[in-house]
C-alpha cells in the first residue's frame, strides 16, 4: 500500500476544450483522482491567464485534481542554458511556472536541469555552474510557494545522479528534491545492450562515453520526491506502459516504498503517442501499487 496519490500525465496539446473534458470524465470514470499539470498546459495557461479558471473548473467537474506538475523544458527553458536573452527570459518564466502551479494546488514541479549535448563547448563544470546559479534564483520562489522543485535524471553527463546529488549538496532546502525517472534509468542500465541508444547519441555529441549505471534508483532515494514511471526496452525513451519494456518493476516499487520523503507516484506514459487506452493506464497502475489509490 502507497500512502501517496497516484497522478497521470496526458499529452493533451492537440486537443480541443471538449476532446479534453472527455479524456478527464474518462480517466475519473477508471477511478483515477489526480492528474499531472504538464508542461503543455503550464505553456497553455502561460499564453491566457484565463485557462487557469478554464481548467480548474474542468478538473472540478470530472472531480479530479492536480498534485504535480512539469515545468516547460527544452535547450532554451533548461537550468544550463548559457544563451542571452533566452536565460535570462527563462528564469523569469521559471519562477512564473512555479506561482502558477502553486495556485492550481500543486506542491512539487519537475524541471530540466539541461543536456550537455546542446552546448558541446561548454565543460561539464560549466553546465553544473550555470544550474547552481539557476537554482539560487529559483529556489526562494519555490520555499514562498511551498512547492518543492524536483530535478530528474535523464540520460546525459549533465543530469546523472552524480550531478543532482552535487546540486543538492549545494542546497540543501527541502524545497530542491529529486524526481526519479524510470524509463530514463531503465536507459542508463539496459542501453548497454545496444551499440547505439539515447545516452550513445547524446555523449557522442560531447565526445565521451556512456558510463551505464544499474543504481540510479538507490542514489537518488534519499531525496526522492516525485517520481515519472514508464517503460522502454533500454534503447529510447518510449513512455510505454510498465510491463511493456524490460524495467525491473519489482525493483523499482521495493525501493519506492523505502523513500521517506515520496510525495506522489506518477504515470508519464504518454496515451496519444503510443496508442494506449486510459483504461489499461489505470488499470496497469492499480495493479502495480496493490489496488490501493488514494
Amino acid at each position: 500500500m502507497f500512502p501517496v496519490p497516484i497522478t497521470f500525465y496526458y499529452d493533451f496539446k492537440t486537443l480541443d476544450a471538449g476532446q479534453r473534458q472527455c479524456v478527464m470524465a474518462e480517466f475519473a470514470a477508471n477511478g483515477a483522482k489526480h492528474l499531472v499539470l504538464t508542461h503543455d498546459l503550464i505553456n497553455m495557461i502561460m499564453a491566457d491567464i484565463t485557462m487557469a479558471d478554464t481548467l480548474d473548473k474542468e478538473m472540478s467537474d470530472a472531480h479530479l485534481s492536480f498534485v504535480d506538475a512539469h515545468a516547460p523544458f527544452g535547450q532554451f527553458m533548461d537550468l544550463n542554458c548559457p544563451e542571452e536573452p533566452f536565460r535570462s527570459q527563462l528564469l523569469m518564466r521559471h519562477k512564473l511556472h512555479l506561482k502558477i502551479a502553486a495556485d492550481m494546488g500543486v506542491d512539487t514541479i519537475t524541471i530540466h536541469v539541461g543536456n550537455d549535448y546542446y552546448y558541446p563547448q561548454l565543460p561539464l563544470n560549466k553546465h553544473i555552474e550555470l544550474m547552481k546559479e539557476a537554482l539560487d534564483q529559483i529556489l526562494p520562489v519555490a520555499e514562498d510557494n511551498h512547492v518543492t522543485v524536483c530535478i530528474e535524471n535523464i540520460w546525459c553527463r549533465s543530469n546523472t545522479p552524480e550531478v543532482l546529488l552535487e546540486l543538492k549538496k549545494q542546497f540543501p532546502t527541502d524545497a530542491l528534491g529529486f524526481c526519479f525517472d524510470a524509463g530514463h534509468a531503465n536507459q542508463m542500465d539496459k542501453g548497454r545492450l545496444y551499440e547505439r541508444n539515447s545516452a550513445y547519441d547524446s555523449y557522442i555529441l560531447v565526445d565521451a562515453q556512456p558510463e551505464y549505471d544499474d543504481r540510479i534508483q538507490e542514489k537518488m532515494l534519499p531525496y526522492t520526491v516525485n517520481c515519472h514511471l514508464h517503460d522502454n526496452d533500454g534503447q529510447y525513451d518510449t513512455h510505454l506502459l510498465p510491463g511493456y519494456g524490460n524495467t525491473d518493476w519489482q525493483k523499482v516499487i521495493r525501493l519506492l516504498k523505502k523513500t521517506p520523503d515520496l510525495k506522489c507516484i506518477q504515470s508519464e506514459v504518454i496515451p496519444l503517442r503510443n496508442r494506449i487506452p486510459v483504461k489499461s493506464i489505470c488499470q496497469t497502475f492499480n495493479q502495480l501499487f496493490n489496488n490501493q489509490q488514494p
